[in-house]
């Protein structure tokens, strides 16, 4: 008997161990997105960065056609909102001050990562529909609250909305290589006061002594990673926060994928400062982290956007996605870009009324992005 003559069915998996990375990889090559990678997800759970001590207890679906995994769902029992970068605070506190229980709640997203893809992994697209209406099932069977796939693709949020699911739309700001071959290219793209203040910035941080090293894979060694680290660390303290991510994390994913790592070191009389971490996929760069140790103007911008344009343009890198939110990355090349989200509630009378709430604010997110397009920093509308 041949695997397509198998029925195809769904288990569950108290950890990404239990899944072979080579069957996961083979769907997430196909999406082309180094944080849906088995490493990626491996090194969060055995640090125990996403574990059920830290609320992000694993609970991954997967879908099996004989011997052959046919789709996946990075999937987590969550017993709080920290690290989602979808914000439902305020649906929480409103359900619960009902008289609800709100947490736990299942989520399936890139723990402590705004990046938007996709979240439901497939050998084959026909599969999308049993495998919503059985993961939807699979919350109702737990009696959790809810239901929510953070930062998908948007046929696959639409897939979600067509299985019962709540469609809520946000922004970003992505960068888009426009194919010139230097910054200074790039720069020219430009109408002038967004290009004066630019090079205005980026001189700020030359006149002040810093020097920045570029470093990838192998490159990077365990004093670069501990010096990163400290940075990262010391600026969550600085606003007051700890930080969701072990140095031990990025260690271990380090090692498992060398090649996915992209580290801007910067310098000045021969101590490093300041770090800003990057991730790499196919096509496009991630900037994900950064820390500074000492306060220099612009050195932020430089460190975290223009350093990474620069190696993006020299690379030949079609696109970079600098984070979460952020206006401040218009008048610096990064356009607004709609993204999606999905959400499954549980209670007729809550999936009422944010169902209200989300119209208004899919609203504001079409007005917000229109009024952000016409703002676009280049002598054209690329």
């Amino acid at each position: 008997m041949t695997d397509t003559q198998h029925p195809i069915t769904m288990r569950t998996h108290s950890a990404i161990a239990q899944i072979p990375p080579q069957q996961w990889n083979a769907l997430t090559d196909q999406a082309g997105h180094p944080l849906t990678h088995h490493a990626f997800l491996h090194a969060l759970e055995t640090t125990q960065c996403a574990s059920t001590r830290s609320g992000w207890q694993p609970m991954h679906l997967s879908w099996w056609q004989g011997d052959t995994l046919v789709a996946a769902l990075p999937l987590y029992l969550k017993t709080h909102s920290y690290g989602e970068y979808v914000f439902d605070w305020a649906w929480a506190r409103a359900y619960t001050e009902a008289g609800g229980r709100y947490y736990p709640k299942l989520v399936s997203a890139l723990p402590f990562t705004p990046c938007p893809g996709s979240r439901l992994l497939l050998r084959d697209g026909a599969l999308r529909g049993q495998c919503v209406a059985e993961t939807i099932a699979f919350a109702q069977k737990l009696q959790v609250s809810s239901l929510h796939i953070l930062l998908s693709d948007k046929s696959e949020a639409l897939a979600w909305q067509a299985g019962g699911a709540l469609l809520r739309t946000g922004v970003q700001f992505h960068w888009e290589n426009p194919g010139v071959a230097t910054f200074d290219d790039y720069l020219a793209t430009m109408s002038h006061d967004k290009r004066k203040r630019i090079k205005q910035e980026r001189r700020k941080v030359r006149e002040a002594g810093v020097t920045f090293r570029v470093l990838t894979g192998d490159e990077i060694s365990a004093d670069d990673w501990a010096h990163f680290y400290n940075c990262y660390a010391t600026t969550y303290a600085q606003h007051q926060s700890s930080p969701y991510l072990s140095l031990d994390f990025f260690m271990h994913y380090a090692q498992k994928i060398p090649a996915a790592q992209l580290l801007i070191i910067g310098e000045r009389n021969g101590l490093p400062i300041c770090a800003a971490l990057n991730w790499r996929g196919l096509d496009s760069l991630y900037g994900r982290y950064w820390g500074a140790l000492e306060y220099v103007p612009g050195l932020h911008f430089d460190a975290c956007y223009y350093q990474s344009l620069d190696w993006c343009i020299a690379n030949r890198v079609q696109r970079f996605e600098g984070g979460a939110q952020g206006e401040h990355k218009l008048s610096r090349g990064f356009l607004p870009v709609e993204t999606y989200s999905a959400h499954w509630l549980a209670d007729p009378g809550l999936e009422r009324a944010v169902d209200r709430f989300l119209q208004r604010e899919r609203a504001g997110v079409t007005e917000a992005i229109s009024a952000l397009e016409s703002a676009s920093p280049f002598k054209e509308i690329q």
